[in-house]
């Protein structure tokens, strides 16, 4: 049984660990020893750390003995993107200029998960400053996909992505400023929310006003995802966003029998008795996408009209926002990165330049406008929720690229040469960092070269618990969860 401790969700360890069926220290050493195994393969860790690890482990096992448990996340080991501040473990961002950087304290979405006794095994990859879609940097090198080795893990949070696809860990620490959590937990078919802002607080950002940046959970099921938002979530003065905001109880509503999960597809959270109206998009206007991603789309917009949903097409003039994104992002990261690329450049990832020296280009005039555009978008997805309960896109258009792809060079797609990567790949992502409303990328199925495909939900601002219980109920339909991919 400890061998597979590895497949196991943390809701299930937890239970185990709850009946004394499951040690804390073997859980630990059995995901220790599996990254020690498929790191050289995957490459998604920069950083370990078992002694440290294996030393929690035994206080969690104490606890444990004398039924004193934490929590339901005491003794379940979990990854960080090294993007996330961890005391007294190192804290690179991807980067050469801060390979030997070790915080003196937590981010605050960590703290809080080391205080409900979780375990950190070790900080995964991620490109430099979390600055493109695609994981590699110098400092590490590239991440391949869990599924295929000769494809894209996404990014930034790629190596995340990778460690839970892989079962290196079941539960990870990611951050997504574009869709750096959904775009890899499409790319190796794993779960990856962008939660409401400041339901987690972002004790890192330097803007915290005009933030767009999110720490995340990235898990394989919505129950960890679940087990997660319950720890991470709540108010801290740190983030003005988080001031005031109740912590619903996501454990209650993702953790229903899956019988029960799938009859609720259909049905409106607020009110039962009437169907669930689902908003969808395909792509914004002008893009393609990819045939395998429009089939897999269309089989659970299929299942929620099985279950008794109402399905609305949404018009998506108004959603070809990477322009708009790229303003406010890029001017962030001059103001971060710039005064660095003039003194080490040579020591920094190519794209990452080539973004800052776009900047430049950007005024103060610009940003304003650009910012007065977000709060036009924001208002534009909320009067789409006056109709509709969720809505429904793809999470890419299509599956993992190339694993050499170029950040500024074509894309693909199904036979047609498109330029430009995050427009033509991700156009359903870097809307709701700008709005802050909740997004999740599930796991859909699998394209012809057998990688996967993820959808993604968008539910109303602050309804963080409604998309939870529908993306449940979606996972429990589809059954995805016993394939896994093929890595010894």
């Amino acid at each position: 049984m400890k061998d597979d401790f590895w497949r196991l969700p943390a809701t299930t360890l937890s239970r185990l660990l709850d009946r004394r069926e499951c040690s804390p220290v073997d859980l630990v050493r059995t995901v220790l020893d599996r990254v020690e195994r498929l790191q050289p393969r995957l490459n998604c860790f920069i950083t370990a750390c078992p002694e440290q690890a294996l030393a929690k482990a035994r206080e969690a096992e104490s606890r444990q003995m004398r039924g004193a448990r934490l929590g339901p996340l005491d003794g379940i080991p979990y990854t960080c993107k090294d993007i996330v501040n961890t005391a007294g473990v190192r804290t690179t961002f991807g980067s050469l200029l801060r390979a030997d950087h070790v915080p003196d304290e937590d981010a605050v979405a960590v703290a809080r998960l080391h205080a409900a006794g979780a375990i950190l095994i070790g900080k995964t990859t991620t490109s430099e400053f979390g600055a493109k879609c695609l994981t590699d940097a110098p400092l590490f090198g590239r991440t391949a996909n869990a599924w295929h080795r000769d494809r894209t893990s996404g990014g930034s949070s790629g190596g995340a992505a990778v460690a839970v696809a892989a079962g290196l860990a079941p539960i990870a620490v990611a951050t997504d400023g574009g869709g750096s959590t959904r775009i890899p937990a499409a790319c190796n078919g794993v779960v990856g929310i962008k939660q409401s802002i400041g339901l987690i607080p972002h004790s890192q950002v330097e803007d915290a006003f005009g933030n767009m940046t999110y720490v995340t959970p990235m898990t394989r099921t919505v129950g960890d995802t679940a087990l997660m938002l319950q720890a991470m979530a709540g108010p801290d003065a740190s983030d003005p966003w988080s001031i005031g905001l109740p912590v619903p109880d996501f454990l209650a509503v993702a953790g229903q029998k899956p019988a029960e999960a799938c009859a609720l597809i259909g049905r409106a959270p607020s009110d039962p008795s009437r169907p669930l109206r689902v908003g969808w998009m395909l792509a914004p206007a002008g893009k393609p996408v990819a045939r395998d991603t429009a089939v897999a789309v269309q089989a659970v917009l299929d299942r929620l009209a099985g279950a008794g949903a109402q399905l609305l097409p949404i018009d998506d003039e108004g959603f070809d926002c990477e322009p708009l994104w790229r303003a406010i992002n890029h001017t962030v990261w001059l103001s971060r990165f710039g005064r660095m690329a003039q003194t080490d450049g040579a020591r920094m990832t190519p794209s990452l330049l080539q973004q800052l020296a776009l900047a430049q280009a950007v005024s103060g005039v610009d940003y304003q406008q650009a910012m007065f555009a977000r709060t036009r978008l924001f208002r534009k997805v909320q009067q789409i929720f006056e109709t509709v309960d969720v809505l429904l896109t793809p999470t890419l258009l299509r599956s993992a690229l190339p694993v050499d792809q170029d950040l500024f060079g074509t894309i693909e797609i199904d036979g047609q040469v498109l330029p430009d990567v995050r427009p033509h790949w991700f156009p359903w992502t870097m809307p709701f960092n700008l709005t802050g409303h909740p997004a999740i990328s599930l796991p859909a199925g699998f394209d012809a070269d057998g990688l996967p495909i993820g959808v993604q939900l968008v539910g109303h601002f602050r309804a963080d618990a409604d998309l939870l219980r529908l993306a449940a109920g979606l996972e429990a339909s589809m059954g995805l969860l016993s394939r896994w991919p093929t890595l010894e």
